[in-house]
Order: structure tokens, then C-alpha cells, then sequence
């Protein structure tokens, strides 16, 4: 008899336990929600970055002059 009732005794937990992590994940789950659509809101579209907040192509070649140098001194 004492042995059954350790073993409701854990399953009882185990219950209790996965429902806590459940209900924690579910609230996560929904309060990630909100402050994403909250943000979208709040921010305004990046997605039409212009050609100016690119790098421009002398900038890259000064980046690739100082590569090739860096390769022939280590080389």
C-alpha cells in the first residue's frame, strides 16, 4: 500500500510539473507574440534601405587594397 501511494505521489508530480512548464511555455509563447506585432507597429519598415547606408564601391576597394596588402606581408 505505501509503495502505491509513492507511485501516485510521483505521478502527481510529474502531472503538476509538466503542466507548470506548459503553461509558462504557452504565456512565453504569447507575450513573444505581442511584443513582436507591438514592435512592428512601434517601428517603422527598414526594408527600403538606400543605396547611401551601403558601401560604396571606392570604399570597397580601399578594403580589398588593404586585404592584399596584409596577405604579402603575412605570406
Amino acid at each position: 500500500m505505501e509503495q502505491a501511494t509513492l507511485i501516485q505521489q510521483g505521478i502527481d508530480l510529474l502531472i503538476y510539473g509538466m503542466g507548470t512548464v506548459f503553461v509558462f511555455l504557452t504565456v512565453l509563447v504569447a507575450v513573444t507574440r505581442l511584443m513582436s506585432t507591438l514592435v512592428q507597429r512601434a517601428v517603422p519598415d527598414t526594408a527600403d534601405v538606400t543605396a547611401a547606408e551601403t558601401p560604396n564601391d571606392q570604399i570597397d576597394r580601399v578594403i580589398q587594397v588593404a586585404i592584399n596588402l596584409y596577405r604579402k606581408q603575412h605570406h
